[in-house]
């Protein structure tokens, strides 16, 4: 299906009108990221240990001397054989953030319940750089509501994204984001948390496909990413050179 085809002059009439919806959601983007940041904070006092490939951490070791971090939920199970393909498509998009994030004081780890071995293996297979630590046999995951046991999927509603939605709209394990910050007391703080498509934004490819003709071209919510070693070669178009 092609779009309309007009003039010039035609199209740019309506670009300019795009242009002031552009700039309206680069205001409200503006509004709700100084929302975000005069957010309250709560004071984390539960001790949560990860295994990490340096050993048994704390929460507090996680920021590896720096003020603020951002955990991502990587939905990877004790029993699953491969991460989330969703998860992997964000996180594709993380290494090369790295040196900016750790130079502006702030540390980027995911964390999972699988194992420590499983998330070594499937790290190297997808060739990431960016630390990645396993919270099996703690409450972390659960205590930020992204993984979910036989028990809380069982009940009449589980809490995400900070609803209470249906059981059969959960699953054992779900994605997120959240925000923590270090004072100089070593005192931590859960300053945010993100679920769903919140963190949609972080996912760079997304962005650029939205300025693409045929935008994400979707039937629904990213049906179309594969884990980056999955795809198969996308067909040629056709070129009159051939």
């Amino acid at each position: 299906m092609q779009n309309e085809v007009v003039s010039r002059e035609q199209w740019l009439e309506a670009r300019r009108a795009l242009l002031l919806k552009e700039k309206e959601a680069t205001r409200l983007r503006d509004s709700v990221n100084a929302a975000r940041l005069a957010l309250p904070w709560v004071r984390v006092d539960k001790d949560y240990i990860f295994d990490t490939p340096e050993g048994r951490k704390s929460l507090a070791d996680l920021f590896d001397g720096r003020s603020q971090l951002l955990i991502y939920h990587f939905m990877l199970g004790p029993d699953w054989d491969a991460g989330c393909p969703g998860c992997s498509f964000l996180c594709d998009h993380v290494d090369g953030a790295l040196p900016h994030l750790n130079h502006h004081d702030v540390t980027w780890v995911a964390v999972s319940r699988a194992p420590l071995d499983k998330i070594t293996a499937y790290k190297s297979r997808m060739g990431w750089k960016f630390p990645w630590v396993s919270s099996f046999g703690s409450d972390f995951n659960f205590d930020y509501h992204v993984s979910f046991s036989p028990e809380d999927l069982a009940k009449d509603k589980v809490l995400y994204n900070f609803t209470a939605i249906e059981p059969a709209e959960a699953h054992d394990e779900l994605p997120g984001l959240s925000a923590f910050y270090r004072n100089d007391k070593g005192e931590v703080f859960h300053t945010y948390s993100s679920y769903a498509r919140g963190p949609e934004e972080l996912i760079g490819t997304l962005m650029i496909l939205d300025r693409a003709p045929k935008g994400r071209n979707e039937d629904s919510t990213m049906n179309f990413v594969r884990r980056h070693d999955e795809y198969e070669e996308a067909p040629k178009a056709p070129s009159c050179c051939h």
